[in-house]
C-alpha cells in the first residue's frame, strides 16, 4: 500500500520536534552551511537530536544543502554530507549537480526545487542520474504533474502551502543583480516584496507604487486528493523561517486534511503515531499574504498580492460610524467578533495597508489605539487574533504511538508482551514468586491500573489482556518497573527497525544525455565538478553561473510564470486591443527593468 508523506519545515531541532508532534511524517532542516535559508542553520549534532526524536515515530529528516557551491565549498559540503549520514539523516536535498561527481555516502539524494524541475524531460534526466526524489516546480498544473508521473518512476514532492517565489526557483538573479545577494547562495534580499511602478515603452505610468512582484501564499489543502491522483507522494509545507505558531497551526491543519483524504482512499501515512491537539487549526489566523491556488488548474487565478506585502488577515466587518475615540463596526459574522488586544488592518485612502491595536470593545463599538485613516465604509480585517494566539502558544501537543499489552505466565515467569501499531514487539518478565491474593477483583484492578499508566511516555494504550492462571498479588513497584522496561525496549526495537530498514543508495555516474547540448548561466554552474557533470552528460557549450559575473546589465534576472499583463487584464491573447510591446518596471530607486513576454510559453521575463 502506497504511503504518503506530510513534509514540514524545521528552523531548528525544537521546531522540527514540534512539527513531528503536530503530525508531520518528515521534516526538512538546514545544515550549518550551504542551505538556501542561511539564517536557519544547524550543526550535525543538533540535527542528530532531531533525527533520534523523529525516528521514534518512523518520521524522517531531510537536510538541505541546496545552494550552489564554489570549488572550495563543494569538498567541504562532501565532508558535511558524510557527517549527516553518520548522524542518521534520511536524505540530502541538493541543487548543485557538481556534488554528484564526488564520492558520497550511500544516502538518498533529492533534487531541490532550486534545480528548476518543471518538465518531463528534466525530471526524467534527474531520475536517470540517480536522484531518488524530485521536488517539483511550484508552477506546475495537475495535468503537467500527471504527465511527469506517467513518464517517470522517481518519487515526486510538491509544495502545498506557504510563501511563493515569483520566479521559477533557481532562476531568479534579481537580488544578486541589485545588491550582490544571491538566492542561489542562500542570501536572497527579497526585492520581489518591494514596490514598483509599471510603465509602457513610452514612459506612461500604468500602475504606480504597487507590490507588483509580490505573490499571495500558496494553499492547496483542497487539492490533496487531486495531487495524490496526479502522482505526488510527499506534500510539502514551506516555512523554515516561520514561527512556532505557524508550525502548530499549519502542520496540524494539513495533518487533519490529509488524514481525511487518506481514509477516504484507503491509503496510509508514512509515519506512526497519533497527534493529539486541543485547538482547531485555522490558516487564516496565521501570517499570510492572502491565498492562491497558483497554476494548479492552469492560468485561472490572479496570484499577485500587489496591494500589500504584509498580513491583511481575516475580514471581520465594515465601519458604520467613527466617533472621537472609537468606531462602530457591522460584523460580517456575529460569532467572530473583535476582542481586546487584537490587531486590525485596513486599507487607507491611498490604498496602502495600515492598522492598529484594539484597546477595548463594547459589543460593536471598538476603541482602537489609533483612529488614523479609519473612515466610514472601510473594511476591517483582523491580522492578530489575541485569544487564538494565546491559546495556541499555551497548547500542549503530543504524539503517541498505539501499543497493546498482553500479560501471561510461562513456567516461573510473568511475561508482559508489548506490540505497537507497526507490529514491532518485545517482552519483559519478572519471576513469579508472588502469593495468591484473597480478593481477585482488587488484584486485577491493581494490575490494570498500573499497566495503563503510560503517562509521559511516547505510547498510548490500545488494549490490555491479562491471562494469568491465578490472582497473584504483585506490588505496584514491580508492575511499574515491568511496564517501563517493556516500553523502553520497544522504543529501542523501533529505532533498530528504522536503522535496519533504512534505504541506502549509491550515486553511480552515467552519461545519460542532458536536455540540450548548450546551457547558459541559468544552469548555475559554479564549480569545476558541476562543469564536469554537464560535460559528462553531453554539454558542448556552457557558461558559468550568474554569481561569477560582475555586471548583470541586460541579462535576464527573472523567469516567471506570473504575468503582470494577465494580473492587470493587459494580455493581448485575451484581448486583441491590448499591446504586445515590452513593458518597464521602475523600482523605488528609479532603476528600470524591461519586461519581455514569451507568450508561446506563457512566461514573463525580467531584464536588468
Amino acid at each position: 500500500m502506497k504511503k504518503l508523506e506530510l513534509l514540514a519545515p524545521a528552523k531548528n531541532p525544537e521546531y522540527g520536534k514540534l512539527a513531528i508532534n503536530c503530525g508531520a511524517d518528515a521534516v526538512y532542516i538546514g545544515a550549518n552551511k550551504f542551505g538556501a535559508r542561511s539564517t536557519a542553520s544547524n550543526s550535525p549534532d543538533e540535527i542528530k537530536q532531531l533525527i533520534n526524536y523523529a525516528h521514534k515515530y518512523f518520521a524522517k529528516v531531510y537536510v538541505t544543502i541546496n545552494t550552489i557551491l564554489n570549488d572550495k565549498e563543494i569538498e567541504e559540503a562532501q565532508k558535511l554530507i558524510y557527517s549527516l549520514y553518520d548522524a542518521g539523516a534520511d536524505a540530502i536535498i541538493i541543487q548543485d549537480m557538481g556534488l554528484l561527481e564526488l564520492d558520497l555516502p550511500p544516502i538518498q539524494i533529492f533534487a531541490s526545487t532550486q534545480a528548476h524541475n518543471n518538465s518531463v524531460e528534466k525530471v526524467k534526466f534527474l531520475e536517470q542520474v540517480g536522484f531518488k526524489r524530485v521536488i517539483l516546480a511550484r508552477e506546475l498544473s495537475l495535468d503537467e504533474i500527471t504527465q511527469i508521473k506517467q513518464n517517470t518512476n522517481v518519487s515526486l514532492e510538491s509544495f502545498v502551502h506557504g510563501a511563493l517565489c515569483v520566479s521559477y526557483s533557481g532562476q531568479c538573479y534579481l537580488s544578486y543583480a541589485i545588491g550582490g545577494r544571491s538566492g542561489n547562495r542562500g542570501v536572497c534580499a527579497q526585492p520581489c516584496r518591494k514596490t514598483y511602478s509599471l510603465l509602457d515603452k513610452k514612459g506612461n505610468t500604468l500602475i504606480k507604487n504597487k507590490h507588483l512582484l509580490s505573490l499571495k501564499d500558496l494553499s492547496l489543502s483542497s487539492y490533496l486528493k487531486n495531487l495524490i491522483g496526479a502522482g505526488i507522494t510527499s506534500f510539502k509545507i514551506e516555512g523554515r523561517l516561520k514561527d512556532e505558531n505557524y508550525i502548530k497551526n499549519i502542520v496540524s491543519y494539513y495533518r487533519q486534511n490529509l488524514d481525511y483524504v487518506l481514509e477516504s482512499k484507503h491509503l496510509k501515512k508514512a509515519s506512526s503515531g497519533q497527534s493529539i491537539i486541543n485547538f482547531s487549526p485555522n490558516p487564516q489566523k496565521t501570517f499570510n499574504r492572502g491565498f492562491t491556488k497558483y497554476f494548479i488548474n492552469g492560468r485561472q487565478d490572479k496570484p499577485g498580492a500587489v496591494d500589500y506585502s504584509g498580513f491583511v488577515g481575516e475580514y471581520i466587518g465594515t465601519v458604520l460610524k467613527v466617533d472621537k475615540n472609537n468606531f462602530i463596526i457591522k460584523y460580517k459574522d456575529k460569532s467572530n467578533k473583535l476582542n481586546t488586544a487584537d490587531g486590525i488592518a485596513f486599507f487607507n485612502n491611498n490604498g496602502y495597508l495600515t492598522g492598529s491595536t484594539v484597546n477595548k470593545t463594547d459589543n460593536n463599538v471598538i476603541y482602537p489605539n489609533s483612529l488614523k485613516s479609519i473612515k466610514k465604509g472601510i473594511k476591517i480585517y483582523r491580522n492578530h487574533d489575541h485569544e487564538y494566539i494565546k491559546h495556541l502558544s499555551k497548547t500542549k501537543i503530543e504524539r503517541k504511538i498505539s501499543v497493546s499489552f498482553n500479560m501471561h505466565e510461562k513456567d516461573d515467569k510473568l511475561i508482559l508482551q508489548a506490540i505497537d501499531e507497526d507490529n514491532i514487539r518485545t517482552e519483559e518478565f519478572i519471576f513469579n514468586n508472588y502469593d495468591i491474593a484473597n480478593n481477585p477483583s482488587l488484584v486485577l484492578d491493581n494490575i490494570n491500573n498500573q499497566l495503563k499508566k503510560l503517562g509521559n511516555t511516547d505510547f498510548i494504550l490500545n488494549s490490555l489482556d491479562i491471562n494469568l492462571s491465578n490472582n497473584y498479588f504483585i506490588p505496584k513497584k514491580d508492575l511499574n518497573e515491568l511496564r517501563n522496561k517493556v516500553l523502553e525496549q520497544l522504543l529501542i526495537n523501533r529505532l533498530n527497525f528504522i536503522f535496519d530498514n533504512k534505504e541506502k543508495t549509491q550515486i553511480k555516474p552515467c552519461d545519460y544525455p542532458y536536455l540540450s547540448q548548450e546551457v547558459g548561466f541559468e544552469a548555475n554552474i559554479y564549480n569545476n565538478f558541476a562543469e564536469k557533470f554537464y560535460k559528462r552528460h553531453g554539454i558542448k557549450k556552457l557558461s558559468y553561473a550568474a554569481e561569477t559575473l560582475e555586471n548583470m546589465e541586460n541579462k535576464r534576472v527573472m523567469n516567471t510564470k506570473y504575468c503582470l499583463r494577465h494580473q492587470f487584464d493587459l494580455c493581448p491573447r485575451l484581448n486583441s486591443k491590448n499591446s504586445n510591446e515590452d513593458l518597464i518596471l521602475l523600482d523605488e530607486m528609479n532603476k528600470r527593468y524591461t519586461l519581455k513576454f514569451d507568450c508561446s510559453n506563457c512566461v514573463m521575463e525580467v531584464y536588468f
